[in-house]
């Protein structure tokens, strides 16, 4: 495939990669022994994750919504989410991957946010757990516990349903 090609292909493309970061999230989740499943048709939660837990199952729906800071973006005190959401569930998680233009193969992090860290906002809901300081997003104070693999293994209670 030449350049040309390679543009063309890309012309009308979104400037986020919303995609990407859902599959990087459905990666992430697979790779800490979650099954994935993705809907037929994307109409609320981007994805449905389940895991046998003693004699029950885990099943959670996820919904994934990327930050992409770019070169200009400057310090904020609180840095997430603001916007809509598609569909609620109380089981639900809000994955937050948060990119850079140097991180922009992979997320520095991801804020694995429960249902309860959703706040009404004027713009529909707000989920900030991060700050944005020197070119870079840190998880705020008090919220270290929702990135990474302990922010993952807060989902990993007995809910769900019982595989007799």
């Amino acid at each position: 495939m030449n350049e040309d090609t390679a543009d063309s292909l890309l012309k009308g493309a979104p400037d986020t990669r919303d995609y990407f970061a859902e599959m990087y999230v459905a990666g992430v989740l697979a790779d800490a022994g979650w099954d994935v499943y993705f809907p037929r048709r994307d109409r609320g939660f981007d994805m449905i994750i389940s895991r046998p837990l003693e004699a029950s199952t885990v099943i959670r729906p996820v919904q994934v919504k990327g930050k992409y800071a770019t070169d200009g973006k400057t310090n904020k005190a609180a840095y997430g989410y603001v916007g809509k959401l598609s569909a609620f569930h109380d089981e639900m998680i809000l994955a937050i991957p948060y990119f850079t233009s140097e991180s922009a193969a992979a997320p520095l992090m991801i804020a694995w946010m429960p249902r309860g860290e959703l706040r009404p906002h004027s713009r529909g809901w707000k989920c900030q757990p991060a700050r944005f300081l020197d070119g870079a997003p840190t998880p705020r104070p008090g919220y270290n516990h929702f990135f990474g693999n302990p922010g993952l293994m807060r989902f990993e209670v007995a809910t769900g349903i019982s595989i007799l």
